[in-house]
């Protein structure tokens, strides 16, 4: 099984989708998928004193511009091991540019934790998480001597919109998946 190819999407994105996780919160450890395979390849370890703030990782079935999966942050209150599927519920996502070009993030929150599945908006979590969401993602390349920038915040309606079309994307990349898988 192949977590890039072999988890189904449901036909909409507003309610509840499948999320993988490749980085779980707190790690300093940067996992990338390897699409042939489905397995983890380590990419690097970060070099700043920084470490992920939530469990973090990728949409399946979904291409974004930078040819990878759409990247996703899911907010929960435990962190998750890897490769762990997370019922995920987007609540909105930013834009950031780095070396590699520019990457949607999209943010959500677990729909099986009773301790942010309430939240419907970015504009309804404590303000210091969003402070640190921002912060890592503009520092965490900075040792590297790489750049990046992140872009304000956007909505639920434009998180579901992009997570459309990187599906949308995906069937251009990949073909349409037959049902049930």
């Amino acid at each position: 099984m192949n977590p890039l190819h072999d988890v189904a999407l449901p036909p909409s994105f507003e309610d509840c989708f499948p999320a993988i996780v490749e980085i779980s919160a707190g790690s300093n450890l940067k996992y990338e998928l390897d699409k042939e395979t489905g397995l983890l390849r380590l990419d690097r370890v970060l070099y700043s004193a920084v470490h992920y703030p939530c469990n973090y990782g990728f949409i399946p079935q979904t291409h974004a511009d930078d040819g990878d999966p759409l990247d996703i942050l899911v907010i929960m209150q435990a962190a998750v091991h890897p490769l762990t599927i997370v019922r995920a519920r987007a609540i909105g996502g930013f834009k950031m540019r780095d070396d590699k070009g520019e990457d949607d993030k999209i943010i959500a929150v677990c729909v099986d934790d009773p301790a942010v599945s309430h939240y419907q908006a970015t504009t309804e979590l404590p303000p210091h998480l969003l402070k640190e969401l921002r912060r890592f993602f503009q520092d965490y390349k900075s040792l590297e001597g790489k750049f990046s920038e992140v872009d304000e915040l956007y909505n639920q309606a434009r998180a579901v919109s992009v997570i459309q079309g990187a599906a949308l994307g995906y069937k251009k990349q990949y073909g349409e998946k037959p049902s049930g898988q």
